[in-house]
Formats: structure tokens, sequence, C-alpha cells
């Protein structure tokens, strides 16, 4: 069995742009659900999926000739809070940050920090690699590196606002009635 999570999925995202510009292919988007590369003079808008309903976005990323990785505790999650990304120093699940979204030269570097954010802020990162991102918190605030080409669509919230864990419904959701 292979397993090709954590950075390995962006890594393979690389070989395959790789592969496909030694072939003199000039324009391409390699997307390997939520790791892609966009290769090409035109570049292309990626909506940042929220981390508690897919149908919504809370903005949008600008992509040309880089690739952009995202990392979300609703994805590979079970149970009430449980989920794969999962802070080494303790086994637990993450719980600050619900989603990252990371813009770097190449997506094994972009999925690897993808991860990273979800325990270290941005700016420490900064200080060894080169990218650009945004974090998803908890309380439904998202922070964006100053160099982040894309727009959000987030609202600040309330402080006493919360995201829920699995299993409890949003202030959004109640008031919009889908509860």
């Amino acid at each position: 069995m292979i397993d090709v999570g954590a950075a390995g999925k962006g890594y393979l995202v690389d070989i395959v742009s790789l592969i496909l510009q030694q072939a003199g292919v000039a324009e391409f988007v390699v997307d390997a659900g939520g790791d892609l590369r966009h290769c090409g003079e035109h570049g292309i808008r990626v909506g940042l999926e929220h981390p508690l309903d897919p149908r919504l976005v809370i903005g949008v990323a600008n992509l040309q000739n880089r690739a952009l990785c995202a990392s979300a505790v609703n994805r590979r999650a079970w149970g009430n809070g449980l989920h794969h990304v999962l802070d080494a120093r303790t086994g637990a699940p993450a719980t600050e940050v619900v989603a990252t979204w990371v813009a770097a030269s190449d997506a094994a570097l972009a999925d690897g920090l993808a991860t990273a954010l979800f325990f270290t802020g941005g700016h420490q990162l900064a200080e060894t690699f080169r990218f650009a991102h945004v974090r998803m918190l908890a309380d439904g605030r998202a922070e964006r590196s100053p160099d982040f080409n894309g727009e959000l669509f987030t609202r600040a919230p309330t402080p006493s606002r919360r995201l829920p864990t699995a299993g409890r419904p949003t202030d959004l959701a109640q008031r919009q009635g889908r509860t």
C-alpha cells in the first residue's frame, strides 16, 4: 500500500506537472483534489472552499504558474471533532485552525506548508520559506499573508461565535433556517 498523504500528494502533482512540461504542454492545470498546479500564460481563479459548507467559498485565489494546496478539518473526518490533522506533540486533532490554503512555486512545498499552518504562524514559516497563505480559524476569522494574490469574502465574527465541531450547527446555519 502506498499512502501519498501529507506532502506526498503535492509531490505527485509536481511530478505530473514536470512530465507535462517535458512533453511540451505549455498550458495545464493538474488537480489532485485540493492540491493543484497551474502552468500557462493565462491565470485562473480558484475558489477557497468553506471548510464547513462545501457549497460556499470564503474567497478566491488568483493563480498563475504556481501551485495552490489546501488542507481542512472537514476532509477525512470522523466523529465529533476528530479529523486527520493531528498535532504531533499531543496526538490530538487541531482545534484552533480549520482550513489553510498555500500558494508556492511547487505543490510539495505548498502541501507541506498547508499542514504546518495548522500549528505554526505564517510569519514564522516565512522566515524559511517563500509562500502566500490564508488560514481560517475556528472562530471564523481568516488570516492572510500580505502577498496573497486573491480576495476574501468573510466578515469578522462576533467575539463569542466559534465554528462548531462536527454535529453542531453554526450560528449562520441557524440564522439561514438550515438547521
